[in-house]
């Protein structure tokens, strides 16, 4: 019996637990914190052993496969040993997709993930596919596949999780763009963050599908430099490529293998530049798949948007009270404060991962009459 080991006892570690438990291995959960006691719920059903506050340094290394959750850095002592042993340190990403035959749709970026991924799942599941939403968004991949196991899964994909990979391959891939963002877990090298979100297509092969934004330097950049094996699908705003998706006419131009569809962007349910390429990066998958156009066309109408992205909160004498507390870089900030048509108390804090702010201050002097700071870093 294998012995798998999980550093982190959250939605994903005990996702990992569940389906661990289900095929077949000795399973140890370890977290330095304390545990919800939800999860120890969980764990005591299945028999699981666990422990909290700590890692017992010697049981851990006697693993033959840890997985590690997403919010623990490389950096720390017991990962640092565990590599130094030669034992393999996986997401759970990698994990569950050994254990399911599924179509996966995997997409990362920087900014737009979330909602991209939430549209996405939406479009199909209005398509009539069995389809899952999981990964950094929503319930554990690991437990779903354990669960329910779907004949699709869209998967929101952080950086994190990406760094954790060796063979997880989704059939199509959605890169929305790139940033710099969590700068903090890749010592302040924007390049090594790049290179993290690219672990995407890495798997992939000519069968498969990379959907990026035409529109970003650092994307396109990279590409030249490092061409890829799968198929690509670009959309952009301000090209008109081939294939892929563009503006043209005022309207969404959606070009793949055996489908054109046209869409108004005035139809669209979610506002701003972003938001056009959150549903054209959607809009294109669900096309891949084979969903009628006139099952996208109504989705992206009535599709609800992802909370505290430009979220519409509530009106109170005439003043809009928006929640884009999901803004946690630059790019975000920017697209949002860009969507603004009226002046804006500019709500703004939390914590410094290292990014340049110099380029929203031209939106700033235009849109925001007010800056109230709060959070760690407020000044």
């Amino acid at each position: 019996m294998q012995r798998l080991v999980i550093l982190g006892g959250g939605e994903s570690g005990v996702g990992t637990a569940i389906l661990g438990n289900k095929k077949g291995f000795e399973i140890f959960l370890s977290d330095a914190g304390k545990l919800k006691d939800k999860y120890k719920d969980v764990l005591i059903h299945l028999g699981i052993e666990w422990e909290e506050g700590g890692h017992s340094e010697e049981r851990i290394l006697q693993a033959d496969l840890v997985m590690k959750s997403p919010g623990i850095p490389d950096s720390v002592p017991i990962v640092s040993k565990l590599v130094e042993k030669g034992i393999s340190v996986i997401s759970e990403i990698e994990f569950a997709s050994r254990y399911t035959d599924a179509f996966i749709i995997g997409i990362t970026g920087s900014n737009g993930k979330t909602t991209t991924t939430m549209l996405t799942h939406h479009i199909l599941k209005n398509g009539g596919l069995d389809v899952g939403m999981a990964g950094n968004i929503g319930d554990s991949f690991a437990q779903m596949v354990a669960e329910n196991d779907y004949d699709y899964y869209v998967l929101e994909i952080s950086s994190f999780q990406l760094d954790g990979i060796l063979d997880f391959k989704p059939d199509i891939a959605v890169l929305t763009n790139i940033t710099p963002d969590h700068l903090d877990r890749y010592n302040y090298k924007f390049e090594d963050y790049i290179a993290s979100k690219f672990r995407i297509a890495m798997n992939q092969s000519h069968e498969d599908m990379f959907l990026y934004d035409l529109d970003d330097p650092i994307v396109t950049e990279w590409l030249g430099e490092h061409p890829i094996r799968p198929k690509t699908y670009p959309f952009s705003l301000e090209q008109q490529p081939e294939i892929g998706a563009c503006i043209k006419n005022q309207n969404i131009l959606i070009r793949t293998p055996n489908n054109t569809i046209e869409m108004r962007t005035d139809a669209l349910a979610l506002s701003g530049k972003h938001n056009l390429k959150n549903t054209m990066a959607a809009s294109t998958v669900a096309s891949l798949v084979g969903i009628r156009k006139e099952t996208i066309r109504n989705s992206i109408a009535n599709f609800q948007g992802a909370p505290h992205r430009l979220e519409k909160v509530l009106k109170i004498h005439h003043v809009q009270y928006i929640n884009d507390s999901k803004a946690t870089n630059v790019n975000a900030t920017y697209y949002a404060l860009e969507s603004m048509n009226t002046p804006t108390v500019w709500l703004v804090g939390g914590v410094d991962k290292g990014n340049d702010y110099q380029s929203l201050l031209p939106l700033v002097r235009e849109k925001v009459k007010a800056i109230i700071c709060i959070g760690l870093d407020n000044t």
